[in-house]
């Protein structure tokens, strides 16, 4: 609660109201023309509990928020960036349906850089999605846990060239219908956020 104190400025003017100074534009005497000066005190506890709150949460769960904005970003990427069904056709242009497809990667990651091999599967995510409901296993290199798919999928490996241009990434493409070791969000009721190799 925020109370007005007054000031003894202004506790002596308004103790000397009708003294010298106020008669009928005499303009002798002083008149004191000052503007009342305002303290503002704040009641007990004011904002100090609301400012403990905040950093509290700034320094203990902040480094759990940002982990789960990771997360969510991991989770809602994983069906762009690994899901291509129905299976996309790239001109001629591409060279190969892994040069455009990682084209399109590289941009989506908004990283420039070549990664050396890259997956994408072409079934529906749902497919995929159920294997991420029970995962037993902790991937510890990963900090995630991991499963292996019962089923084998149709998909596309994309492997960078050995004879690359020096100015581009250019891959090699490889079509076949492997299982899938599947990193999830968590432990039950997960989500997929990448894939980490093949079976």
């Amino acid at each position: 609660m925020i109370s007005e104190v007054p000031s003894s400025s202004q506790e002596y003017r308004e103790g000397n109201k009708g003294k010298a100074g106020d008669a009928g534009g005499s303009g002798k005497g002083q008149t004191d023309l000052s503007l009342p000066i305002i303290t503002l005190i704040l009641s007990a506890g004011g904002m100090a509990p609301a400012v403990a709150r905040l950093l509290f949460l700034q320094l203990v769960l902040g480094s759990a928020l940002v982990l789960g904005i990771n997360l969510w970003s991991a989770i809602k990427n994983f069906n762009h960036l690994f899901i291509d069904f129905p299976r996309v056709e790239y001109s001629s242009k591409f060279q190969g349906y892994c040069n455009g497809i990682m084209s399109y990667v590289r941009g989506r990651m908004q990283n420039w850089d070549c990664p050396k091999i890259h997956y994408l599967v072409h079934v529906p995510f749902k497919s995929i999605r159920k294997y991420c409901k029970h995962s037993e296993n902790f991937c510890e290199n990963y900090n995630h846990y991991c499963t292996l798919t019962k089923d084998s999928f149709p998909l596309t490996i994309c492997q960078l060239s050995d004879k690359q241009p020096p100015t581009s990434c250019y891959y090699n493409t490889t079509l076949t219908n492997q299982k899938l070791y599947l990193l999830c969000s968590r432990k039950y009721d997960a989500d997929p956020v990448d894939i980490i190799g093949l079976f």
